[in-house]
């Protein structure tokens, strides 16, 4: 479960010193400071992964500073990855600079000064950060530091994979159990790591475990993204990814089902969800099936009645009547 702090809860004048206070005792120790004090907003959010966290920063305009003498009064020694989803940001760090936008990923370490500016435009900024404790990133410091205070676009490849990933995290990880937690956890150290090493060109230095788990992630997100086409298959899968087809049938003999098997399986599962959507009811069953990458009505029908039991036109027409509130 989340845990949340508003700074909506107290009166304008003493929520940026609540703020303030709040992030040097709970964070870490930070120079904050605001052109605005008086007019201040301020929400976070912070989620538990067992050795890692996730946090989920709302905020008006700021800046941040770390200073020598700030991180020899408390330092939680940890690697930290940001995510921009709203506003931008800009960071200062062991000689490296950057500014970053919506859908950037930055990187920095809390026991090296730093200086970082929040900006927004109208709405309040929002930043998403993993806290990564130093010792469970596979790779060297040296490479790491490589990286601090670089802007990492997260558009394409492991950083769009880790993105999307951390925007699930956001929107369900509090529906989660603290088990289920923990083993996300090992997740996101697995892509943060893929991702680093990949920005480093040192995707080879990490163990051959933590490489495969983040190539079957990729996979799966490049199926995701492209079930609506009807060539998707494992040729398609394996050439996109550089592998042969007999490589990835090997990667997946520990998913519990084949490549194959799984394409077909989300499709049903994303035309299941659209049948059941009150605003696509005067969409023709088989004009979901196509939207979803089915190649014919035959097809579709005989595979969703083996997935569910029922035609696709049963299992739409029971939902609108009532028939069976099962089915939602």
């Amino acid at each position: 479960m989340w845990s949340v702090v508003s700074s909506g809860d107290l009166p304008d004048g003493e929520r940026f010193e609540w703020f303030a206070d709040m992030i040097s005792r709970e964070v870490m120790p930070t120079r904050l400071t605001s052109e605005r004090p008086a007019e201040f907003t301020a929400d976070a959010a912070l989620l538990d992964l067992g050795e890692l966290q996730v946090s989920e920063v709302a905020y008006a305009p700021l800046r941040s500073q770390r200073t020598p003498a700030l991180i020899r009064r408390g330092d939680p020694e940890q690697y930290q990855l940001g995510l921009v989803t709203k506003g931008a940001m800009t960071l200062v760090q062991h000689g490296n600079s950057c500014e970053a936008e919506v859908g950037d990923l930055v990187f920095w370490d809390t026991s090296r000064p730093s200086d970082a500016r929040y900006v927004s435009d109208g709405d309040p900024g929002q930043l998403v950060i993993l806290q990564l404790p130093r010792d469970v990133l596979p790779l060297p410091a040296k490479r790491l530091d490589s990286l601090l205070a670089r802007r990492m676009p997260g558009g394409s490849g492991v950083g769009a994979v880790l993105v999307a990933f951390l925007r699930s995290l956001v929107a369900h990880g509090g529906e989660c159990a603290p088990d289920e937690l923990r083993r996300i956890g090992s997740t996101a150290v697995d892509l943060a790591a893929a991702c680093l090493a990949q920005h480093t060109d040192a995707e080879e230095q990490l163990p051959a475990e933590v490489r495969a788990r983040a190539l079957i992630r990729r996979i799966h997100a490049f199926i995701e993204y492209n079930l609506g086409d009807p060539e998707l298959s494992p040729v398609a899968v394996a050439a996109h990814h550089n592998m042969s087809v007999r490589a990835l049938h090997q990667l997946f003999r520990g998913e519990g089902e084949t490549v194959q098997a799984r394409v077909r399986r989300r499709r049903l599962e994303r035309c299941r969800a659209d049948l059941l959507r009150p605003e696509l009811l005067t969409y023709p069953v088989q004009a979901i099936a196509a939207r979803w990458g089915f190649s014919g009505p035959a097809v579709f029908s005989r595979s969703f009645r083996e997935a569910y039991g029922v035609s696709p036109t049963e299992l739409r027409a029971r939902a609108f009547t009532g028939e069976d509130s099962r089915l939602h």
